[in-house]
């Protein structure tokens, strides 16, 4: 089938980065065709993205969003790159059909239909205040002589430390190699790159103080998680012997109860009657009598 069934706008998701924050984008998909037209969205990091929703059914020449928000993150992607992939299948399916109806069976290649498949790539943007732009002057690089771009620059993004266009020459020199900055000893130049150096340096700090924060909170968590199920352990074993205990007791009740019964009833029978003894004194008296008078 060489006629597309869905229009996707934009074909790249954007996110805003920063440390420690959610960001979110939407798509949006148009049904190109006259008949109904059911989607899945797939991504490479499950874990990292949510998708709602990531299914649907989308009447003809009608159009739907769905919002991908990228969970907080820990650490920055060097240079800002990011290797994420979002695959979205579609496929025709019968009207009437809801989003209950939708299952995996219905994108597998197996099953003779036609699967259209659309991949995204994930794109990160620094935001106005991320501290990851401070050090970094390609823009300078590319045009070390355009004043305007520089103010522009300094102007959209804050850059407070990009060397004056005076100096542009200088820094890139000072930034070539090692013999170059022996070499050249303007003070002016080598204490503007070490204070971009300084700058640099709180963000590498920052991160890796983030890293041991979390890693000491993900072993404090693992050692109470330890300890709970330690305690649930002993709980249960002190339940199972307080059970058995209980029993025990209970089968020595008894047995007592038993063995009291057996006294009692041997006690009884023991000795003669008392009625048998009153006849047997009376007898004795009355040949007693008779035969002494």
């Amino acid at each position: 089938m060489a006629r597309e069934l869905l229009e996707i706008e934009p074909r790249e998701l954007k996110f805003v980065f920063e440390l420690k924050k959610q960001s979110s984008c939407s798509i949006q998909l148009g049904n190109k065709c006259d008949q109904c037209v059911a989607f899945k969205v797939k991504t490479t990091s499950p874990r990292k993205y949510c998708v709602r929703p990531n299914t649907g059914i989308i009447k003809p020449k009608e159009r739907i969003d769905f919002t991908v928000t990228m969970q907080a993150q820990h650490m920055m992607p060097p240079d800002m790159q990011c290797k994420d992939k979002f695959l979205i299948q579609s496929t025709i399916v019968p009207s009437g059909t809801t989003e209950e109806d939708i299952t995996s069976d219905m994108f597998s290649k197996d099953s003779g239909k036609y699967i259209e498949e659309k991949k995204l790539r994930v794109v990160l943007i620094s935001s106005p205040s991320s501290p990851v732009l401070l050090p970094v002057n390609r823009e300078m690089k590319q045009d070390p002589c355009n004043e305007n771009q520089l103010q522009k620059y300094r102007v959209l993004h804050g850059v407070e430390n990009i060397p004056p266009p005076l100096r542009v020459a200088e820094n890139l020199n000072c930034l070539g190699t090692a013999k170059d900055m022996v070499s050249r000893p303007d003070e002016n130049v080598v204490d503007k790159k070490v204070k971009n150096g300084e700058d640099m340096k709180p963000t590498k700090d920052d991160a890796e103080l983030n890293l041991s924060k979390d890693s000491k909170e993900l072993k404090s968590e693992l050692s109470v998680d330890s300890r709970l199920k330690e305690a649930k352990l002993i709980i249960t074993k002190l339940t199972e012997e307080r059970s058995t205990s209980t029993q025990e007791r209970d089968m020595l009740k008894y047995e007592l109860e038993v063995l009291k019964r057996k006294s009692f009833v041997r006690r009884v029978q023991v000795g003669f009657p008392l009625l048998y003894v009153c006849l047997v004194a009376l007898i004795s008296m009355a040949v007693g009598y008779y035969f002494h008078p």
